[in-house]
């Protein structure tokens, strides 16, 4: 029996062939780019493109072989409307479809497959629990909500897929949208919040994801969707502010009717310009926290890092990419990505 992970030299994908590897455990690694990491003395790797079924159908399933798919394109870069449809759907949809058809030409059972918050658009309840309505507001949740629906087909045929919906992941190596408010705090410009700021933000720890995919596993890989996020997330206000007073900034947090923003932003989007994601900046204002005590109770998976040190993490990290260094030594084995 071994672990195959396609998508595992990215983001979540490698933190959790680590953690497995560490276990002594059997790990395939099945992706598009392999990166010179220190794993890999310890385990297999296989080029794949999950976007070319040929190459998917190639790599080895055994029939009791657990399976995780983390490939995925994300928000960022930021994309035009006109090009989102054929910039998510390849890896994010067609790539699950073939990982799911082939594991069921291997008689492969267990799937851990991670989908998106995103699936749920506006805020209808607070917090937010997988029973929460689904109404994806672009391209990206929606590639991800339609692979929610392949899982449950899947599951008809027998197969047992555990499905995670993460808050925005980060951690060391990504940057994405925070690259640009670092810029401004480091230039001690104003801040725009979409909002009064006073509504809570939410991150998830890359750490906690591969950590809650272990466990996942652990627990026999339950037929359930799980949210992923961080517990009790402060206000934006409250997290930006801790930021700037970390950073040494002189930068001024400025709250923005959020209507008008929104309607500003959506103007630049429909004229194929955009400065930020509809998904990000119409969710931006509202009361959008994952309620996560499903994963507790299931899986015994509690997150452990707070969203106030994973942004100053962050930074750091930034700032140290910027000098042209590492960032400072420790600061990813602390609670502080």
């Amino acid at each position: 029996m071994k672990h195959v992970l396609f998508g595992g030299d990215g983001f979540v994908g490698r933190h959790l062939a680590q953690k497995l590897v560490a276990d002594g455990l059997s790990v395939l690694v099945a992706d598009i780019v392999k990166s010179d990491l220190p794993h890999y003395a310890q385990c297999e790797f296989l080029h794949t493109d999950v976007t070319d079924p040929a190459a998917v159908n190639a790599v080895p399933i055994a029939a009791d072989d657990m399976v995780y798919n983390l490939s995925a394109k994300m928000l960022s870069p930021i994309m035009p409307r006109a090009k989102r449809h054929d910039f998510f759907y390849p890896v994010n949809y067609h790539g699950t479809k073939h990982i799911m058809s082939a594991m069921g030409d291997a008689g492969a059972t267990k799937l851990v497959h991670f989908t998106t918050d995103m699936i749920y658009g506006h805020t209808v309840v607070y917090p937010m629990t997988e029973d929460h309505p689904v109404s994806p507001l672009g391209e990206y949740g929606q590639s991800k909500l339609d692979t929610e629906h392949l899982a449950a087909e899947w599951r008809e045929r027998g197969m047992n897929i555990t499905l995670f919906r993460p808050r925005l992941i980060i951690g060391p190596g990504r940057l994405g949208i925070l690259e640009k408010l670092f810029k401004l705090i480091d230039a001690n410009l104003p801040v725009p919040m979409i909002g009064s700021g006073r509504n809570p933000y939410q991150f998830i720890s890359v750490f906690d994801c591969a950590e809650a995919a272990r466990l996942a596993w652990k627990a026999g890989v339950p037929n359930e969707a799980y949210n992923l996020g961080s517990l009790n997330p402060p206000p934006v206000r409250k997290l930006l502010g801790d930021l700037v007073k970390h950073a040494g900034s002189k930068s001024l947090l400025i709250p923005t009717p959020g209507w008008a923003v929104k309607r500003a932003l959506d103007f630049l989007d429909l004229i194929n310009i955009p400065l930020m994601d509809p998904e990000q900046y119409l969710i931006a204002d509202e009361m959008c926290v994952l309620d996560v005590g499903k994963g507790e109770r299931d899986l015994g998976w509690v997150p452990q890092y707070r969203d106030e040190d994973m942004l100053i993490a962050a930074y750091s990290e930034y700032r140290a990419k910027r000098a042209g260094h590492a960032a400072p030594a420790g600061s990813y084995a602390q609670p502080a990505e």
